[in-house]
């Protein structure tokens, strides 16, 4: 009997699978990776305390994807897809409340048990566009883009049937991981088919990311994002190398040595211009470029409780203790003890994403802010509806934090 292949290793197949995919398509991930690499062989080498948030070798694996979908369809393929890897929807964001706002509400597609996270913590970060949202798009665009984006077909019926198998009997067989691994792979790599350039510029012109959502025939990865130790090092090292990146580091700054980390620091190369063919009013198609991807890097520190949320919005990390035995104290980040007898604090990575911070990365990779009409009609969108569309439970980070805390 041919081995079977588990959700466990699916996932860290895949994350490997669209690592390579999108190093070939974008090589300047490639060399994201490898700074990434080497900046955390000298961080291990020089703190004693390197892998207090995470093994070496978790991080070394770790990445997280973004991709952008237009229905609730789409979605929802999505999450069987994800599904099948043990990856499941975690968080709501909205986009919207962004500056610039952006047309979109997310979730990320994670592993939830601390388990799971340690052997590959491979998360995608989900976008759905809103296209009802008056403030963005009028009745007839609205309209246009529900009929291009029902027309289409992103993922194939026999990977939407692999994925349900794995999601149900929790293995398949070598001969079908392989082939859900490669139809997965498939659905997000660039499409070489021709854009038609007056429908993709009249979404530009309301918003980059709906023109890339909803301009297109399908979807693909946006960027996929390596874990690092040490982000400034990491920022200087690239530049250094002749890499453009974006005007500074999202999320909290840098603490002082000795200071616990805390939530997600984030930077990107800037998008790069990537050939794309047109397709003209006349029916001709012309090469042209879109730059829409860009190579994304993060930082990840302790979780935060609500009551430390709370604090860092509305102060940053002044607002916080400068140790870890204070924010344990003060019920501002979360931790669990050791094992070993001796009580000392082991802190709960934060796994989820931050909305401004994910917004600052879309918006200084974006070819313009895009237009809106704040007195229109917002659409209502929150965890609720996106539970509901999903039909599954949406998790809450909060929660999964607690419950790690208390277990």
């Amino acid at each position: 009997m041919a081995a079977t292949v588990g959700q466990t290793e699916l996932r860290a197949r895949f994350a490997v699978s669209l690592s390579t995919l999108y190093g070939t398509e974008v090589p300047a991930y490639t060399t994201l990776v490898e700074v990434s690499q080497e900046v955390n062989a000298d961080v291990l080498a020089q703190r004693d305390d390197a892998e207090r948030l995470g093994s070496i070798e978790r991080v070394t694996a770790e990445r997280h994807g973004a991709i952008r979908i237009g229905t609730p369809r789409e979605l929802a393929e999505v999450a069987r897809i994800f599904g099948a890897c043990g990856m499941y929807p975690t968080g709501f964001y909205d986009l919207r409340e962004a500056t610039p706002p952006i047309p979109v509400v997310s979730t990320a597609f994670r592993p939830v048990d601390r388990a799971e996270l340690a052997s590959n913590p491979f998360r995608v970060f989900t976008s759905i566009l809103v296209v009802d949202d008056r403030r963005f798009f009028d009745e007839r665009t609205e309209r246009e883009l529900r009929e291009f984006l029902d027309a289409r077909t992103l993922f194939p019926a026999e990977l939407l049937d692999l994925a349900d198998r794995m999601e149900r009997d929790g293995r398949l067989d070598g001969a079908d991981a392989d082939r859900f691994l490669a139809l997965a792979t498939a659905s997000f790599e660039l499409s070489p088919e021709p854009v038609d350039r007056a429908w993709y510029e009249r979404l530009e012109s309301i918003s980059s990311v709906a023109a890339d959502i909803g301009g297109v025939s399908s979807t693909h990865i946006n960027h996929l994002t390596p874990r690092v130790l040490d982000i400034d090092e990491l920022y200087r090292r690239m530049e250094s190398r002749g890499v453009e990146m974006i005007d500074r580091i999202q999320g909290p700054p840098r603490t002082a040595d000795g200071q616990p980390d805390v939530l997600l620091r984030q930077t990107s190369f800037r998008a790069l211009a990537e050939p794309r063919a047109f397709r003209e009013p006349d029916g001709s198609v012309h090469e042209s470029s879109l730059r829409v991807r860009f190579g994304e890097v993060e930082q990840r520190g302790v979780a935060l409780t609500p009551k430390g949320r709370e604090a860092y919005d509305a102060h940053g990390v002044a607002g916080l203790p400068d140790t870890e035995e204070g924010l344990d104290a003060a019920d501002l980040a979360y931790y669990v003890r050791d094992g070993g007898g001796r009580g000392a604090l082991v802190p709960i990575v934060y796994e989820d994403f931050l909305p401004r911070s994910a917004a600052g990365i879309f918006a200084s990779n974006l070819t313009g802010e895009g237009r809106t009409d704040a007195s229109q009609r917002a659409a209502a969108r929150d965890a609720v509806w996106l539970r509901d569309v999903l039909g599954r439970e949406l998790h809450d980070p909060y929660a999964l934090y607690e419950a790690e805390r208390g277990s």
